[in-house]
């Protein structure tokens, strides 16, 4: 894995992060369902990264997944996540990283809507949102 963009100390991150956001993004720990600020949320804009503000879903990506967590169809810029293999709990996944800082965002499945087939099911406390419009 290459050098991260952004790196800071666990107190960084503890000074910069609500308790939820930190234990999401730094320790990968995942919100209960339906509880996030945005599993329900319908505004137009861009979902960034909470810890480094990166770019990382549309609003016209999201789809109601049922699944209590935000879901997208496909990062809106690529570039800006990463996909590693999940062992963790006895099962197999493929979880989605910040590419420029290494939070915890999420894992992706292969059960989305089209195009891509894919569902990227985010913690909301791994998201920022900038409205647009």
């Amino acid at each position: 894995m290459a050098k991260r963009k952004i790196e800071k100390s666990e107190a960084e991150w503890r000074a910069q992060l609500s308790p939820m956001e930190f234990a999401v993004t730094r320790q990968a720990a995942t919100e209960r369902a339906f509880t996030g600020r945005f599993w329900d949320h319908h505004e137009g804009g861009d979902y960034r990264c909470v810890c480094c503000g990166d770019r990382l879903f549309a609003s016209s990506s999201k789809f109601d997944s049922g699944c209590g967590w935000p879901s997208f169809s496909a990062p809106a810029e690529p570039a800006h996540v990463e996909e590693h293999v999940d062992r963790s709990f006895g099962m197999v996944r493929t979880e989605v990283v910040c590419a420029s800082c290494g939070a915890h965002l999420g894992h992706v499945f292969d059960d989305g809507p089209g195009p891509t087939g894919l569902r990227y099911c985010i913690n909301s406390a791994s998201l920022a949102f900038e409205k647009k419009g």
